[in-house]
């Protein structure tokens, strides 16, 4: 077994144009002196860093990680989520999700692809450059309008959204695999790869990619009303990054999953800090002990009713108290009898 690695805290929700939040140093001397031991980097955002440099140049990877380890932290993993989620869009998302991109590529769905590929592509080798084995993203959906198939979906069609998505993300995960990193990507609504069936059907596609991994957020399993547990039993060996985020589902007689369009205060299901949700966190840390997880628990703060550094700062407390150091012998070992061949044979009465 072994001891989870944390705590750490992904800096997507915590950046901003005041300092500490606006530049890679201050934040990160920032998260230090909450307890935080690593970071875990938006690769979007150039406050903390510039994608393409860093795959392209191994003296800037190694000055940012030089920031990181200045402030006495560590880089957890680099995160794609915008981009990733760019991979793959139905024309009905293609005016919301430009956001995600630059202007340039605005309007021009075919552009906008081949730029969040590259991009993918570039994480991969910053990631090597900068010593990371694992790295976040989304897969973006072309099936996500069909969750709730009316009318009925056209026969075939999940298999050919499927085909097209795996047939997207192949070249992806091989440039991971050239680069000895683990794409992981967040189970999520909204995404195609939105629960362990998906998962299922879309790694199959690629046929059973060794680098096509999982990013374990319980929080999105509560809002589906999904057993976060027993996912862990089925996926364990797949599942390579941890994001300690609490949630809280709360049906009444008005609403349920679909939320009624209501704003995040007013939905049935809620992200809530650390502790202040319904995840169950004791049973899911001593399962990916026991399991022998080898990454990170990350702190991804989203709470529609703490203020964010309140969350931060009793986020580190919660997953340090969390980790479990595992053991390194057997409680009963004191009561050891040795052991060989010929006793194992005695005590079983084999002549």
């Amino acid at each position: 077994m072994t001891t989870v690695k944390g705590p750490g805290i992904f800096l997507a929700q915590f950046l901003g144009d005041q300092p500490p939040f606006n530049s890679l140093q201050s934040i990160c001397e920032w998260a230090k002196g909450l307890g935080y031991v690593g970071v875990q980097i938006p690769t979007w955002d150039p406050r903390c860093i510039d994608l393409q440099k860093a795959a392209e140049s191994k003296t800037y990877a190694d000055e940012v990680k030089g920031i990181v380890e200045g402030a006495g932290l560590q880089i957890t993993e680099l995160s794609t989520h915008l981009q990733g989620q760019l991979v793959a869009v139905h024309p009905a998302y293609d005016v919301l999700f430009d956001g995600f991109a630059p202007k340039e590529v605005h309007g021009n769905s075919k552009a906008r692809t081949e730029w969040a590929v590259q991009q993918l592509k570039y994480a991969a080798k910053a990631s090597q450059n900068l010593g990371l084995n694992a790295h976040a993203t989304f897969s973006g959906s072309l099936l996500w309008h069909t969750v709730y198939p009316w009318p009925q979906r056209p026969a075939g069609l999940v298999e050919t959204g499927f085909t097209e998505l795996a047939n997207r993300w192949l070249p992806i995960l091989n440039v991971f695999d050239e680069n000895g990193v683990d794409l992981c990507y967040e189970i999520h609504p909204g995404e195609d790869l939105h629960d362990g069936i998906t998962y299922e059907m879309f790694l199959e596609k690629v046929g059973n990619h060794t680098r096509a991994n999982l990013l374990f957020d319980p929080s999105h399993f509560v809002l589906q009303c999904l057993d976060y547990l027993t996912y862990i039993d089925h996926y364990h060996e797949r599942i390579k990054m941890f994001h300690v985020k609490d949630a809280e589902f709360n049906p009444t007689g008005k609403q349920g999953v679909y939320g009624g369009y209501q704003n995040w205060i007013d939905r049935a299901g809620r992200f809530r800090s650390l502790g202040d949700g319904q995840v169950d966190f004791k049973a899911i840390f001593s399962k990916l002990a026991a399991y022998d997880y080898k990454g990170w628990a990350v702190l991804e703060w989203e709470c529609c009713i703490k203020h964010p550094e309140d969350g931060a700062k009793e986020g580190a407390v919660f997953i340090k108290d969390h980790i479990i150091r595992v053991t390194e012998r057997a409680f009963d070992d004191f009561a050891n009898t040795g052991s060989d061949e010929n006793f194992n044979r005695s005590v079983l009465g084999i002549q």
